[in-house]
């Protein structure tokens, strides 16, 4: 460690060890939005630990919402929810760097009938919000921008329901509309390019709601009560990513996840990394509020390549970079297709990605909508950057645990925008 900024990553020689991870960001918060409108009382255990979760909680205060955090072994967040009419804020909802904190509770304000404002900061000011803003407009909101780009100055209105083909796959956006659809007149109904994570469908049936699937459309009937519930939050599988990959780096490795969440359209990771090469096995499996929830065994082997491409990109638009940043240790590389996504994430993560993979002596082939690696290459350690990315920051801390010398990484602390105790979790897995 040098500072809260800079940290030192040096070589390891395995990873070995067991750990239980903070609450999935997504469940956290869609949980936390449809319990402040829920009637009744919810406790959530586990709550992310993350800035990003935490900027859900406070937009949800300032609309009058009790959420009270209470943290020590576990998170555990009481929200009383008001039920689907929330207070006039009367501040801005600032939203820090969390776009999935603007994009689902979009849904939720634009229902409300006052004038709100939703600020985020400089990255977040930078991130295009078009794919919300069209819809809602179409439901009955009135959303003013910056050229589709935050602050969003929203007046609420009743909404009326829409029938919406996504242009776009995002589950984001489709449960910002869900949100919406929820609190319009009428029914509205959803239809995905291609299916996205459904952690908005699950919560919304675990708060009691109905809602219907069928194929990549969704359908939601306006005006249904929702009441508080009790739940544990599964363990983040997008955190998990980088401790797996850091085990498959070393063949003999051993590492034992438990509580991880294991929903099927977030577990294409695990199909990849197996098919990799990497040893994983459930010892448990559990459902919880529509989740599926389980302890894994994972043990390195020699890792072969991959292509990523299509609905798999989709399913793993949020692994990728950590995928990325050890495609150099594998066999025959990685190729990663249709993920321009990326470049509007926290960072442009495909230039992110290519830069820091170049810094540490990599071969890179970048392409407007992804990235192609070869394997069996080495490489040194390098003075990275996290160009204020919480992935890029913990992506290439793995990809430091393989390489030929030290590296320092840049922005560091942007990992706790999800994953605050990251490093220290890290340092404590690995062995030298």
């Amino acid at each position: 460690m040098v500072s809260k900024s800079e940290t030192i990553v040096c070589p390891a020689r395995t990873v070995r060890g067991s750990v239980r991870l903070p609450g999935d960001k997504s469940i956290s918060h869609r949980y936390a939005m449809l319990a402040a409108i829920a009637d009744g009382s919810s406790r959530l255990e586990n709550y992310s630990t993350g800035a990003d979760c935490a900027s859900t909680l406070r937009c949800l205060k300032s609309l009058g919402v009790f959420a009270e955090r209470t943290d020590g072994a576990e998170s555990v967040i009481a929200i009383r929810g008001l039920g689907p009419s929330l207070a006039a804020p009367s501040e801005p909802l600032d939203c820090g760097n969390s776009g999935s904190t603007m994009r689902m509770l979009s849904g939720i304000v634009a229902a409300q009938k006052v004038k709100s404002e939703m600020v985020g900061d400089a990255s977040l000011s930078r991130r295009p919000m078009e794919r919300v803003i069209k819809p809602l407009t179409g439901m009955g909101a009135k959303i003013e921008s910056h050229r589709g780009k935050p602050p969003l100055r929203i007046t609420g209105a009743g909404l009326k329901a829409i029938d919406y083909k996504m242009p776009v796959a995002s589950a984001q956006v489709k449960s910002c509309l869900l949100f919406a659809g929820l609190l319009a007149d009428g029914e509205t109904r959803i239809e995905e390019p291609v299916r996205t994570r459904d952690h908005g469908e699950l919560a919304l049936r675990a708060f009691g709601a109905e809602v219907a699937r069928n194929g990549n459309e969704v359908r939601i009937r306006g005006g249904q009560a929702l009441r508080g519930i009790e739940a544990r939050v599964p363990g983040d599988l997008s955190s998990a990513a980088f401790f797996l990959c850091a085990a498959a780096l070393f063949p003999g490795s051993h590492l034992l996840i438990d509580g991880l969440l294991m929903n099927p359209t977030r577990a294409r990771l695990l199909d990849i990394l197996m098919q990799m090469g990497l040893k994983i096995s459930m010892t448990q499996l559990d459902e919880a509020h529509g989740e599926m929830v389980g302890t894994i065994q994972v043990e390195g082997g020699r890792l072969k390549g991959a292509t990523i491409a299509g609905a798999d990109t989709a399913a793993l638009i949020d692994e990728i970079p950590v995928l990325a940043a050890i495609a150099p240790y594998t066999e025959q590389g990685i190729e990663v297709r249709d993920a321009r996504e990326l470049r509007i994430k926290e960072s442009d993560r495909i230039a992110a990605i290519a830069a820091n993979l170049r810094l540490m002596g990599a071969n890179v082939e970048e392409n407007e909508d992804g990235l192609k690696i070869p394997g069996q290459q080495n490489l040194r350690g390098a003075e990275l950057e996290s160009f204020g990315d919480h992935r890029i920051a913990m992506a290439f801390a793995v990809a430091a645990l393989r390489a030929e010398g030290e590296s320092l990484i840049r922005g560091a602390e942007a990992a706790a925008v999800s994953y605050p105790a990251f490093f220290p979790t890290l340092e404590g897995l690995v062995e030298r």
